[in-house]
């Protein structure tokens, strides 16, 4: 499902983008997140996304809520916690370009949400309907998530990955190959993650400018 929250038909240029997981990426993890004012921004979240919004750089949320399909909370609670994070975003000039999530589960959903979808992380699903609709390039993006399935989805989609030591990812194991899932490396927060990744591609002659402009 799609939560659009400005033009992002205005530009196809092929831009590059940051994919964010949303609980215990941005904002902290909490057991099923059911009410907007339990909303609490991560240290640094706020300022990395405006820092992005700045250069051009696509912000885009892509969030598994099984809370939906397990019953747990009904769909329209979703935008009003995005509007909330919205809200706190704001004073420091901060906003999400786009936000998606998958409400389905195969296994345990209820009803219509018990379906084998394309949008369920690690699949890809949110991650290429966001960059269609915003005009990025999944090769020259990255995403960044605090579970493994969140680096799976940004590999399967075509982007590099990097995975946050907050949330579930305090307790993540770094037994894979990293190739498999294009991984950039564990860092402590979302600042380090975007820091780490703007080096990566900062390298032209206008610096990370170039980046939204190629």
């Amino acid at each position: 499902m799609t939560e659009s929250t400005g033009n992002e038909f205005a530009s196809r240029i092929s831009r590059p983008g940051v994919f964010l997981d949303r609980d215990g990426t941005i904002i902290e993890e909490k057991h099923y997140l059911s009410r907007p004012e339990d909303v609490v921004l991560l240290p640094t979240a706020a300022d990395t996304i405006a820092r992005l919004n700045s250069l051009g750089i696509a912000v885009a949320v892509v969030t598994n809520q099984a809370g939906i399909a397990r019953g747990y909370f009904p769909e329209t609670l979703v935008a009003e916690v995005h509007a909330r994070l919205d809200d706190l975003l704001a004073p420091f000039g901060a906003k999400i370009d786009r936000y998606d999530y998958c409400p389905h589960h195969a296994t345990e959903g209820q009803g219509k949400y018990r379906i084998d979808c394309n949008c369920r992380k690690p699949k890809p699903g949110m991650l290429t309907r966001a960059a269609e609709e915003l005009g990025i390039d999944l090769s020259r993006s990255l995403m960044i998530g605090d579970r493994f399935g969140d680096l799976q989805a940004g590999a399967n989609a075509g982007c590099q990955s990097a995975l946050v030591r907050t949330g579930y990812g305090a307790s993540v194991s770094l037994d894979f190959e990293g190739e498999s899932v294009r991984f950039r490396g564990a860092f402590a927060s979302l600042a380090d993650a975007v820091d780490d990744w703007m080096r990566s591609l900062g390298s032209g002659s206008n610096g990370i400018r170039d980046l939204a402009d190629p």
